[in-house]
């Protein structure tokens, strides 16, 4: 098992990004995927088991010393559904060394079951932060998680009594309940109702209205003069 508590020394850089999934994967003993995002940075894929250990990798023998952030993505409809936890490190030497700055998304699945991961703060201490963030955002748990505090892991910017994990797909946004959903319509959904309705779907956070209690809409005639306003003359 990796000790996560002390670094280890820093072997050669790996010089392309095959090497550096290779490296990974055999360190850690299992294989690292590896793909690219939009932008072309390397994603590294690994599974839950060995996140700390494959992360410990990317600091100490990669170079990869800089944790830039670390946030998940709701993925409900993946087999299996969960959470996909994703850290993006860089190289802080290689912009002045290279001309382009070395970095790595490193990626997990943790499935809604499970719901729980090693914590990166013996390895990023920095990384508290983000843990607590999504934490509070997605309810996922975090193994170990110290931030020097003494304290537990618990939420950073929600007030205090807050229910829910507001990213979640399946949070219900209370502001879409109460009136109507302004956002883009499918064909046939505008409020002219010039032609028929093909598929009605929902935006996320938008609960189906038999399933959400409605307020009744407010008088009409509220603020309007009553009968004991009505009244001609002066007022004494």
């Amino acid at each position: 098992m990796t000790d996560l508590s002390g670094a280890r020394v820093a072997g050669a850089l790996p010089d392309t990004d095959e090497r550096l999934a290779d490296l990974v994967g055999a360190r850690v003993g299992v294989e690292a995927a590896a793909s690219r995002d939009g932008d072309g940075a390397l994603c590294l894929d690994v599974p839950p088991q060995v996140w700390a250990a494959a992360a410990l990798v990317l600091r100490d023998e990669a170079g990869l010393d800089f944790l830039d952030w670390l946030s998940a993505v709701d993925q409900p409809d993946a087999d299996p559904p969960g959470l996909d936890v994703v850290m993006h490190v860089a190289d802080s030497r290689s912009g002045s060394r290279e001309g382009k700055l070395r970095r790595v998304l490193l990626r997990t699945r943790v499935a809604n079951d499970v719901g729980r991961l090693a914590s990166l703060t013996a390895v990023w201490p920095g990384v508290a932060w983000h843990e607590r963030e999504t934490f509070e955002m997605f309810g996922l748990e975090f193994d170990g998680f110290d931030d020097g505090s003494g304290r537990p892991l618990r939420p950073l910017l929600l007030p205090e009594g807050f229910e829910g994990h507001p990213l979640r797909k399946s949070f219900v946004l209370t502001a879409r309940v109460s009136k109507p959903w302004p956002g883009a319509k499918e064909p046939g959904e505008s409020d002219s109702h010039s032609a028929p309705s093909r598929r009605k779907t929902l935006p996320p956070g938008v609960p189906d209205p038999g399933t959400w209690p409605r307020e009744p809409a407010p008088d009409e005639d509220f603020g309007a003069p009553g009968p004991a306003d009505d009244v001609e003359g002066d007022v004494p």
